[in-house]
């Protein structure tokens, strides 16, 4: 088992499944903040989708399709190595291990910052820890837990939204006006308290809430409801919060020493 969970993890980190975003950093030049985007399990314009890190020119961005059995695995098998001050999710219903959760936690406890993007809120359904990391409940089926009933969201594509600055204060939205996107509705999941709210929505098909930050331990968090397709690849607005969120994430606490 473990040598096939090595091979997976190699075989997810070849050349050939990661596309690279940003440019690399060459002597002399200041060190690019490095990004790993982590998507799979979910449907997605993959020819589009690096669009959401045009305002990210700063910032050295590597996106790693985790589709294939055994990806996600290999992305939080083993994170002795790791180097990456974000990483962005935007993969669905995956399985994690108590091992990868584990390790997972432990990234974020060194202050690794993270976004998580659309359907990503239900990244690893069923992980309770998961949910407190980016403060919303996102079942996939209707359940009840501690008596309290939850019940399955519902979404629509090709939404118009009208989205509204909740914080014009925080520096991800900091100068940023009320704005308009087209993308995909999400209803019915579960906010938590403890959320900084940066951006809403009053599109009845939507929650109210669409974008927020969070801490959990040693590491900032943000989440951003937006992103289902091109209709939000492509907004500049959604671009700059993306970029702008990856910067934030980044400047959590200082990261200690592997272990």
């Amino acid at each position: 088992m473990a040598t096939m969970t090595r091979a997976l993890l190699m075989s997810a980190l070849l050349p050939g499944l990661v596309a690279h975003v940003g440019t690399p950093s060459y002597a002399g030049e200041a060190k690019k903040l490095k990004v790993l985007v982590i998507t799979g399990g979910h449907g997605y314009d993959k020819k589009t989708f690096p669009k959401t890190f045009a305002a990210a020119t700063d910032m050295d961005i590597k996106i790693l399709d985790t589709s294939k059995k055994g990806g996600s695995a290999a992305v939080f098998e083993d994170i002795s190595k790791w180097d990456y001050n974000v990483f962005v999710l935007y993969n669905f219903k995956q399985k994690i291990t108590e091992k990868q959760r584990a390790n997972f936690l432990k990234l974020l406890d060194r202050g690794v910052g993270l976004v998580s993007l659309h359907h990503a809120i239900a990244a690893y359904p069923g992980w309770i820890e998961y949910e407190k990391v980016i403060g919303a409940t996102y079942v996939l089926k209707e359940c009840v837990r501690d008596g309290v009933k939850y019940p399955r969201p519902k979404w629509k594509h090709g939404v118009d939204f009208k989205i509204h600055v909740e914080d014009p204060s925080h520096p991800i939205v900091k100068g940023i006006e009320d704005f308009e996107i087209h993308d995909e509705s999400y209803k019915l999941w579960v906010y938590h308290e403890g959320n900084n709210l940066l951006l809403s929505t009053d599109q009845p098909l939507n929650n109210r809430q669409i974008a927020w930050t969070r801490m959990y331990k040693g590491a900032r968090v943000a989440y951003i409801q937006l992103g289902h397709d091109k209709g939000a690849y492509g907004n500049k607005v959604y671009q700059q919060v993306v970029a702008r969120s990856i910067r934030w994430v980044s400047e959590g606490r200082k990261r200690t020493p592997r272990r």
